[in-house]
């Protein structure tokens, strides 16, 4: 098993959901560990002062002019945790949580947070043992940093609260207290700063976002596989993805998207490339399907650059800077997560959008007068309904699409006493991303049961893309000899698709 080191500057996406899922293990880099000293160092100096610095001798939010003891400095941070320790709803999934726990150690180890190194070598700890703290998901209003969120897992961290580690196969709930002992490791004694650095950060928003990214870079390939297979189920026309069109719009998503497809259909005898095509023009699901998809290609490309640099940020308050001769505590608001909220609010869109030309397509293919076959593709029209519920389910998930796509950024509540007067509710919508996701690889799922059902119908050479996915998704769902219910098959079939399955057949 592979070791990454943390060093907050160079994890990758793909490193980190590594780690959370236990394909890789994590440990401190040196280099990190001695700026976490130094840092620490100068938190240290602080108390002995007796200068009165925010976060490290004062209370916080609205409460930041009250001045702390240097006796109860240690209670200021466990108080701090178990008071905002207060989330509700549905618990995150454990490797969420997992990931979440990479991210925030990541976020520590760039050594500007004022923590020692143990604070990050206990949370990889955790993480290297599977030890998920259970952290309810709501409670984070995407600035201040994911404050409830965090605090359940600094709960965990102290010993306190329940998790779930992964044993045998399978999570077992269990308190944390007696997961921390039998991984052979001792709650954490938080010291000044340590209990703010831990939560205040944008770890859950990262993890949220980060699985809605690789889900959706999946996706986007899915998406125009799918375009592909339903262009030859309804034998339209390749005209319209000629790269001559795409350099004449030099977009790269779209350039990229319109590529995909031709080299899919490539040798195909059953779509067309000829100047006379009958029809003239396909319908604008077909003919603008890279106009459509092109634009969440750039969209993921960009959301990629900008969580690539989050996740090796540091994004707590105060940061504690030692470059100069005299060390500094600057107070300021890299805890706010207004990138995170806008990208996710965009993702949310992308997947709506998606999905309903998915649909359409779908819509064409069923369609008598477009793919010249029977009504929904069913062996005994009238007697049978073929696949029209599919159709049905897909318009359904679009509404639920509709739903989510409404953007969480414009529900700003000041709280706090009006102190943290503008949030981002990037947790929220970071969360609703990776939902919408999940539900656009199903309208996904459900286009590719419409079109490999319609190319098991017609005679002729297909694409040799296209031929490859209509093989593999009829390992997962059979052929139509009758009506039958496809619940299990179209969820296995999606669950496949996000899981790089279509994408593993292409090496």
């Amino acid at each position: 098993m592979a070791e990454i080191k943390i060093d907050g500057n160079t994890l990758t996406i793909e490193q980190a959901m590594s780690i959370s899922r236990g394909e890789s293990t994590a440990s401190v880099a040196a280099e990190s560990k001695e700026r976490m000293t130094k840092s620490r160092a100068a938190v240290e100096e602080i108390i002995r002062s007796g200068d009165t610095v925010y976060g490290i001798n004062t209370g916080f939010g609205a409460m930041s002019s009250v001045r702390i003891d240097d006796e109860e400095i240690e209670a200021l941070q466990e108080n701090l945790v178990r008071s905002h320790a207060c989330g509700v709803g549905d618990k995150m999934d454990p490797e969420h949580v997992l990931l979440m726990m990479v991210f925030r150690a990541n976020s520590i180890a760039k050594g500007v947070s004022g923590a020692r190194p143990e604070l990050v070598e206990h949370i990889l700890s955790m993480v290297n043992s599977r030890i998920s703290p259970d952290v309810p998901r709501i409670g984070s209003l995407g600035a201040s940093g994911d404050l409830a969120p965090l605090s359940h897992m600094a709960l965990s961290m102290m010993g306190e609260g329940n998790c779930s580690v992964y044993t045998n196969g399978s999570w077992k709930h269990q308190g944390s207290k007696e997961a921390l002992a039998k991984a052979g490791l001792k709650p954490i004694k938080l010291r000044a700063k340590e209990g703010l650095s831990l939560i205040n950060g944008t770890s859950q928003m990262c993890a949220y976002l980060a699985s809605t990214l690789l889900n959706m870079e999946t996706l986007s390939f899915a998406a125009d596989a799918s375009l592909a297979c339903s262009l030859e189920a309804i034998r339209g026309s390749q005209k319209p993805f000629d790269p001559r069109v795409h350099s004449s719009r030099p977009q790269f998503g779209q350039a990229l998207s319109a590529a995909r497809v031709l080299e899919l259909l490539s040798d195909s005898e059953i779509s067309s490339s000829d100047e006379d095509y009958e029809r003239v023009q396909d319908a604008y699901c077909f003919r603008c399907g890279p106009q459509v998809h092109g634009p969440v290609i750039d969209l993921l490309r960009e959301t990629r650059r900008m969580l690539e640099i989050e996740i090796n940020s540091a994004t707590d308050n105060p940061l504690v800077f030692t470059d100069r001769d005299t060390p500094e505590i600057i107070s300021g608001g890299n805890f706010h997560g207004q990138n995170l909220a806008l990208a996710s609010d965009s993702i949310a869109i992308a997947c709506h959008e998606l999905a309903t030309i998915s649909e359409r397509r779908i819509n064409q293919i069923l369609d008598p007068n477009w793919s010249g076959q029977n009504a929904f593709l069913a062996e005994k029209e009238g007697l049978e309904s073929g696949l029209m519920i599919v159709q049905y389910v897909a318009a359904s998930i679009i509404s639920e699409l509709h739903l989510l796509a409404n953007p969480a950024t414009t529900s700003n509540v000041p709280v706090s006493m009006g102190k943290e007067d503008h949030v981002s509710m990037g947790s929220t919508g970071c969360f609703r991303a990776n939902k919408s996701s999940i539900l656009l690889s199903q309208a996904i799922a459900n286009e590719l049961v419409c079109s490999s059902e319609a190319l098991d119908r017609i005679d002729g050479k297909f694409g040799n893309g296209v031929s490859k996915i209509q093989k593999w998704v009829r390992t997962l769902v059979g052929p139509l000899k009758g009506d039958r219910t496809l619940t299990e098959e179209c969820e296995k079939l999606s669950e496949s698709i996000l899981n790089g399955e279509l994408t593993d057949i292409f090496g």
